[in-house]
């Protein structure tokens, strides 16, 4: 479909579900992507962090944006991660995923080695003049340790090289700057990639969101969008607190024998899991999987938000 400018409400970077064998399991992918599609989310965003993008082979990425993109028929745009290290990798992956379809292409700063800012720069110049689709940068600096300039995604912007930005970067001040820069740019979006300070970044006046919890509670997202949009605050806050209180999820994995992610991500599972939308709760290797107990306290936050 047409990509809309700018794209605004709730996007979320949806979950890649795997098989106990780690391949992609398409038929809990498309109840997901139902399940987001029923709660009235604004756009799709495959290959993300989230997705687990980066544990993925070429083929499970190709896999996911093709049964994305052919379930979702152009009833709502599709953004799909181009994020690899350098430029003609990035390219690579860009050719793949507008041949699945995708609506729009999300892509990193390089990464692995250091980067100027007049390389970053160059890169995305390069993917846009290549890209047959929108390109929106994603600034997330504590994967790919680099931080994208606000005076750069603005003039790139400008330039009508960058179509949006997911924001992932937690520099509020930064985040506001391009909020207010972008305000002079026709059809640029601005997108949080928080889930706890969605009510802050909507009041700024950032377009949407692309929260991870997300895939657990959509409707919670889009309700805290629609109260947002129509000026109600306190109703908007009080949604924001609850979505706070259940992304305490993302924390329930032992940090003495797993990382964050492997946490985060192995939460996010748990809950889709618990609640029916996916087979298997398993995570791409090497993610250290939750425990029983860990996934019983993933139950506990469910509960608590009337979720299960």
């Amino acid at each position: 479909m047409t990509l809309p400018t700018p794209l605004t409400g709730v996007v979320p970077p949806v979950c890649t579900p795997l098989t106990p064998d780690r391949e992609v399991d398409v038929p809990s992918l498309i109840r997901l992507v139902d399940h987001l599609m029923d709660a009235g989310v604004h756009g799709l965003f495959v290959l993300g962090s989230s997705s687990e993008a980066a544990y993925l082979t070429d083929l499970h990425r190709r896999t996911v944006v093709e049964a994305v993109t052919a379930h979702v028929a152009g009833r709502l745009p599709v953004l799909a991660g181009a994020i690899d290290m350098t430029t003609p990798r990035v390219l690579d992956h860009v050719r793949s995923v507008t041949a699945a379809g995708a609506d729009a292409v999300v892509v990193t700063a390089p990464f692995y080695t250091r980067t100027h800012p007049a390389e970053i720069a160059r890169h995305y110049r390069l993917v846009a003049g290549t890209s047959p689709v929108p390109v929106f940068a994603y600034d997330i600096p504590v994967s790919v340790h680099t931080k994208l300039p606000a005076d750069l995604v603005l003039q790139l912007a400008a330039d009508g090289v960058l179509a949006g930005l997911k924001d992932s970067s937690g520099d509020e001040g930064g985040f506001r700057r391009v909020v207010l820069g972008a305000r002079a740019i026709e059809g640029f979006s601005v997108l949080t990639g928080s889930e706890v300070v969605v009510d802050a970044a909507l009041a700024m006046g950032a377009d949407g969101v692309v929260p991870g919890l997300g895939n657990v509670d959509p409707h919670g997202f889009v309700r805290l969008h629609e109260y947002a949009r129509a000026g109600d605050w306190a109703q908007a806050r009080a949604e924001q607190e609850r979505l706070c209180a259940l992304f305490g999820m993302v924390g329930v994995g032992d940090p003495a024998r797993m990382g964050g992610s492997s946490s985060a991500l192995g939460a996010f599972k748990a809950a889709l899991h618990l609640r029916g939308v996916i087979a298997c709760p398993a995570t791409a290797e090497p993610q250290v999987q939750l425990s029983p107990d860990e996934v019983e306290r993933v139950a506990k936050y469910l509960a608590g938000a009337g979720l299960l």
